[in-house]
């Protein structure tokens, strides 16, 4: 094995205004991957990441919580972790860009360039929002297309005719924040000078830092020369202030990139690493990003420019990846295939999506369909029909007949050495991102081994005593050929290979294809993958299509409320603006006496608890915000009253079941009934 290295590894940082879905989870799993494998060679490999904080939409979803951007930050952030931690993204340091280390580094790095002579300023006219009372981004404007006439185009692209143009060039435009007509106004701006980094650019994209496809698309941006890159945005904005000013703040990326220094500081910090080690311009340690296409100039370059002018290494590589296609089309949110990260896991097991990816996946910037019948043809097919059919085939009746221990004799060593000379070019293919030649080498391999046994039909063997001994080689050699293809496989399947390594008692090391267990004891065999079902499929998405129905309803019902409230701004007594129901619909609420039998926090959410009731007959899940008046361990044993026959709510921590009644002012004084109260759990109460 070659000299130990050290790696530094990201992925781009997911937006913290939204859950992650199957697009994100592409890209995730593909570093994770390739992460494991440098892990497994012995390799000092970090793998870091961070929500993206910053910007507009993040500014503009939280004020529609009615939270702060922070809290709202905080939240997703933790979902993100929880999700990634469920598809087995195995990172070392998951931060924010909301950071103190990331606002000073962004700091040092604006004031550098900016001693540097690379920061300009210029004023600009832009599109303002009069009600709202601040400038538009270009996603944030709607009006017709200036070429075609499209109506509902943003304000940088047509989507139907494809044209681009600046927003103050749309026809009628209207502000998606508050509706009202746009008005032009002009501010100063800071810019950061790219033009000044071409040539240094056009050497960088020759080094073979990039993929050459991803190299020459950059390069179409020195065709009219370089310009200046507007890192600044204008109060309000959810951000970091640049040096010297109270109301200008820094582009949401300009400090997104900055994001993996910070995330990998904050490890440095906590684990006693060399930040410089691996951020100094003459770094001898290895800088690797893996992205998406669509994000390919900010990566490619202007966060090397800014690298470079402020003195710090650039990446030894980043490495593009296409878009994540559903059996051929786009993610759709109406076909029930925009398919969120939680939602999968509802439903399937983490390891057939993260198999599917590493067959699918190569070096190139290709887009991945996931075809649902493919996908579950393959599991089915290589991970149970070929692979753990192996163990399968053989593992009962070293248990059963040899004691439990592996033969001491190999019988096919011609076999075994072809199995254990595959591990390095399988390693290059891995080392290369070429995971789909990985896969199918090693399934390769795989249908040798379940082919030499086929042919050798231990199970007939073992019924003669004069085969019984070869019946033991046969099953022995099956089962290390079998512990070979899982050290191939572990990078992919870690948590079935996890599972492997209890059954053969081996720590299932890289460098261990290249040795077989003889005379070796291993436990029995206990089933390690079900078949995909592919009802559960069909049930991830439709489960999907429900989630995308409740939020567009929700939204009609919060834009319907904003409309009403447009209408009638005057203000209106409290007797004004009470709405009245028929006794007729109250009189359809089942309100019960329900017995509090267990509570706990809800991570991620600042006023919810997890509440388990007890209604006599029957038990259910409520989720309350009542966290602000009572610690989870003081409820169980009180008393409460349920509608009992409210329609059960998916929510993203789970199945609310109910809606648990107080009475009070809120805040810490929100009050139940007393255990003594002589109510009774399941009493109705009219």
């Amino acid at each position: 094995m070659s000299e130990t290295r050290k790696i530094l590894v990201t992925c781009a940082l997911p937006y913290a205004n939204g859950s992650l879905h199957l697009g994100h989870l592409l890209e995730h799993i593909q570093t994770d991957i390739w992460v494991r494998f440098q892990k497994s060679r012995g390799h000092q490999t970090y793998f870091v990441c961070a929500s993206d904080a910053h910007g507009t939409p993040v500014m503009l979803k939280a004020d529609e919580l009615g939270i702060k951007p922070e809290d709202m930050v905080e939240q997703v952030r933790a979902e993100h972790k929880q999700d990634t931690a469920g598809f087995l993204i195995d990172f070392d340091n998951f931060y924010s860009t909301h950071s103190d280390e990331n606002r000073e580094l962004a700091e040092d790095i604006y004031n550098k360039l900016n001693a540097g002579g690379f920061i300009a300023r210029r004023t600009i006219e832009q599109l303002y929002d009069p009600e709202k009372k601040m400038f538009l981004p270009d996603r944030y404007v709607k009006g017709e297309c200036p070429q075609c006439g499209a109506a509902d185009q943003y304000g940088d692209n047509c989507d139907a005719c494809g044209s681009t143009y600046a927003p103050t060039e749309l026809k009628n435009p209207k502000s998606k924040v508050s509706d009202a007509t746009p008005i032009l106004k002009e501010s100063e701006h800071y810019f950061f000078e790219l033009d000044k980094f071409q040539t240094m650019l056009t050497d960088w994209l020759d080094s073979g830092s990039m993929q050459p496809q991803v190299a020459n698309k950059l390069k179409e941006w020195f065709g009219d020369g370089l310009r200046g890159w507007d890192i600044s945005r204008d109060a309000p904005y959810f951000g970091f202030n640049i040096p010297g000013t109270t109301d200008k703040y820094f582009y949401v990326w300009l400090d997104a990139p900055i994001g993996y220094m910070s995330s990998f500081k904050n490890l440095a910090n906590s684990a006693s690493l060399d930040f410089d080690e691996f951020w100094q311009a003459d770094a001898k340690t290895e800088l690797h990003h893996f992205i998406g296409k669509d994000i390919i100039n900010f990566h490619g370059l202007f966060w090397p420019a800014m690298l470079d002018g402020a003195g710090y290494r650039k990446p030894t590589g980043i490495y593009a990846h296409g878009f994540l296609t559903v059996d051929g089309q786009k993610m759709s949110k109406s076909k029930g295939t925009f398919i969120k990260a939680s939602t999968y896991l509802k439903h399937l097991d983490a390891e057939y999506l993260r198999y599917y990816f590493a067959a699918k996946l190569t070096a190139r910037v290709d887009d991945l369909d996931l075809n649902m019948a493919d996908f579950s043809q393959r599991v089915n097919s290589d991970l149970v029909g070929k692979y753990v059919n192996i163990a399968s085939r053989c593992a009962g009746f070293i248990s059963k007949l040899f004691d439990g221990k592996l033969s001491e004799q190999v019988l096919d060593p011609a076999l075994a050495n072809e199995f254990m000379q595959a591990g390095e070019h399988i390693a290059n293919l891995y080392e290369t991102r070429e995971y789909g030649k990985a896969i199918r080498e090693i399934m390769t391999l795989a249908d040798k081994a379940n082919q030499f046994i086929a042919d050798e039909a231990p199970w007939q063997q073992v019924k003669d005593e004069n085969t019984l001994a070869r019946a033991h080689q046969v099953c022995s050699l099956g089962i290390n050929l079998f512990r070979i293809l899982t050290i191939y496989l572990k990078p992919v399947l870690p948590a079935l290979a996890a599972k492997v390594s209890d059954f053969l008692n081996d720590d299932l090391a890289w460098q261990g294809h290249q040795t077989l267990l003889v005379n070796h004891s291993i436990d029995k065999f206990k089933p390690l993958l079900q078949r995909l079902d592919s009802k559960k499929i069909d049930a991830m998405i439709q489960d999907s299509k429900e989630d995308i129905q409740q939020k567009q309803s929700a939204a009609k019902t919060d834009k319907s409320n904003k409309s009403a409230s447009k209408k009638a701004p005057e203000q209106k007594s409290d007797s004004e603006q009470l709405q009245t129901i028929e006794f007729e619909d109250f009189a359809k609420l089942d309100l019960r006496i329900a017995k509090i039998i267990s509570a706990e926090n809800v991570e991620g959410a600042d006023k919810l608890l997890r509440i388990q009731v007890d209604l006599g007959e029957q038990q259910k899940q409520i989720f309350a915000g009542i966290k602000s008046a009572y610690q989870a361990e003081d409820l169980v044993g009180k008393l409460t009253l349920v509608i009992n026959n409210l329609k059960p709510r998916k929510m993203r921590f789970g199945l609310s079941e109910g809606m648990i009644l107080a009475a009070g002012p809120g805040g810490k004084d929100i009050f139940l009934l007393s255990p003594d109260s002589g109510a009774q759990p399941g009493m109705q109460v009219k």
